[in-house]
């Protein structure tokens, strides 16, 4: 599937160690994705953050954290998004802490990986 133009951007804002069924929440995100049929996930590893607790998370040696801050990234069309967003709050119920942003998006490329144009 090809996405361009208009699309919908779902990013949500997690701790490394929030789990689901024994399992990092951030991989079970992406799996539903993936079986939802979405364009795209991607999880980044933040190296320092803070959220509602204001309690600080860095990966600096001095203070190792085992919950560091994690983005899951999502795109796809407006209607496959909202399609997933009523699993997606299934699944941050389990979010000690966190936040799930929606934002409007325009896709300028989007190309499987080893795909060239003629």
């Amino acid at each position: 599937m090809r996405l361009q133009g208009n699309a919908l951007r779902v990013t949500v804002l997690l701790g490394e160690s929030d789990t689901s069924h024994g399992r990092p929440l951030y991989s079970h995100i992406v799996h539903r994705a993936h079986a939802a049929g979405l364009a795209g996930a991607s999880v980044f590893r933040g190296i320092e953050g803070f959220g509602a607790s204001s309690r600080i998370h860095t990966s600096r040696l001095l203070s190792l954290s085992e919950d560091l801050p994690v983005a899951v990234v999502i795109v796809d069309t407006e209607e496959r998004v909202r399609a997933f967003l009523p699993e997606l709050e299934e699944l941050a119920d389990e979010m000690r802490g966190g936040l799930v942003l929606l934002d409007e998006v325009a896709v300028l490329h989007h190309r499987e990986r080893g795909t060239r144009t003629p």
